[in-house]
């Protein structure tokens, strides 16, 4: 799985957001505190409020603010918002994809592709990345014994 810029700015300022909910922060303070480029932050935090994830507010005061509690917005959620789908099988959704012959069954690995992604990404909310809780069969992922190296 390939994480954009985009997607990791997103996140990180989403998580951000998290860690001062429910008052608003300015994408200023955001840039400085994740070192992110402000003006691709802006076109970010465009997409996260497009998306209905965060709310701006203009004014002295005026900054960004998640729409729903921290506990409450998934790590897909932020994802899908700035890059789309989660899997895609050249520009396609895994269920629309068909193949004959020997690849036949290969729609059904990208469907479980997508399933085991969702099951982290969608699993995971803003508050357990802020707080450090991760559910348990994520933990259990990243403590297996070869999830460290690179292949």
């Amino acid at each position: 799985m390939h994480i954009s810029a985009r997607s990791d700015y997103a996140v990180r300022a989403a998580l951000g957001l998290a860690s001062k909910y429910p008052a608003t922060v300015s994408s200023a303070s955001l840039a400085a505190e994740q070192d992110l480029p402000r003006k691709f932050l802006e076109a970010i935090l465009a997409d996260l409020r497009r998306a209905g994830l965060v709310r701006g507010q203009r004014g002295v005061e005026g900054g960004y603010v998640l729409t729903r509690r921290p506990d409450e917005m998934t790590i897909g959620e932020v994802l899908r918002a700035v890059d789309g789908p989660l899997a895609e099988v050249r520009g396609r959704r895994p269920e629309e994809t068909t193949y004959e012959g020997t690849a036949e069954h290969l729609q059904q690995l990208w469907v479980a592709v997508r399933a085991a992604v969702r099951n982290v990404l969608d699993e995971v909310s803003l508050d357990d990345l802020v707080r450090g809780r991760l559910p348990g069969h994520v933990r259990r992922l990243i403590t297996a014994p070869d999830a460290w190296q690179p292949r």
